[in-house]
């Protein structure tokens, strides 16, 4: 069986491959202060509850944006699971693409991971939007090639930000409010934040497309907050994929086992 891991700024995404059958997936929230055995124990729960032992996996992939817990990982994985190397992704490896970045080794390895896969399953040319933490953009053109992109503040990011830095403005649950004119606090805050950024997120892919001549890019959306983008422009998105990043390790561990 096959280990992924795609650690992000706020959650760790984990899946479990049997042959090309994703069986299970899993989130975590991402804590710098956890050590090796702590996430060895949470895996091994995960893991278990499904009735897949340590002993069960011969092949590990990581993708990571949070290097100071690559270590820890890679520590825990060796420790636990008979020696395993992971594999981790980064511009030098295999990944089915060509990128076209000015400094290859700065692009972020999820960026990496969620174009690899777009392009192999939905093919190109396509615009990949992840709603995480930060919002990316990433374009790969007709020939495989990664073209750059773009990199926004996350929905859930810009929120907390707006809250902390204001007195007065409070939490807010983030749905599409019924108007663009809010009539209170909490409906002006949703529209701003709702419809804000799926003003963006349409301005971005439409400058994308104008500018590489990709008129007919395919959009694919993941993260946990395109399905609120969605429900404001459903012409706005074409695929919206939540295991993108877990279906791109896969696939790149073939390239490269």
């Amino acid at each position: 069986m096959l280990l992924v891991m795609d650690i992000g700024n706020t959650n760790v995404k984990i899946g479990i491959y049997k042959g090309e059958i994703l069986q299970s997936s899993w989130r975590m929230s991402t804590e710098n202060s956890r050590t090796a055995d702590e996430y060895g124990m949470v895996v091994f729960d995960l893991l278990a509850s499904k009735g897949v032992t340590f002993e069960n996996i011969t092949g590990i992939i990581i993708s990571s944006v949070a290097p100071s817990l690559n270590y820890t990982i890679e520590h825990m994985c060796s420790y636990y699971m008979k020696d395993l190397k992971p594999i981790f992704v980064d511009s030098s490896i295999k990944t089915g693409i060509e990128i076209l970045y000015d400094h290859p080794g700065e692009l972020g390895a999820d960026r990496i991971v969620e174009s690899a896969a777009a392009f192999h399953f939905y093919g190109g040319p396509i615009i990949v939007v992840d709603f995480g933490s930060a919002t990316t953009f990433n374009a790969i053109n007709n020939d495989g090639i990664f073209l750059g992109g773009a990199i926004a503040p996350g929905i859930k990011t810009a929120t907390e930000s707006l809250v902390n830095t204001t007195a007065k403005l409070p939490r807010i649950e983030l749905i599409k409010p019924e108007n663009a004119i809010g009539t209170n606090t909490r409906t002006c805050m949703q529209s701003g934040i709702v419809y804000g950024y799926a003003g963006l997120v349409k301005g971005l892919i439409e400058k994308i497309r104008m500018e590489q001549g990709m008129e007919n890019a395919k959009v694919v959306a993941t993260g946990g907050l395109s399905e609120l983008i969605e429900t404001v422009d459903d012409t706005l998105i074409d695929i919206i994929d939540r295991a993108l990043a877990l279906k791109g390790l896969k696939y790149i561990y073939e390239l490269n086992k």
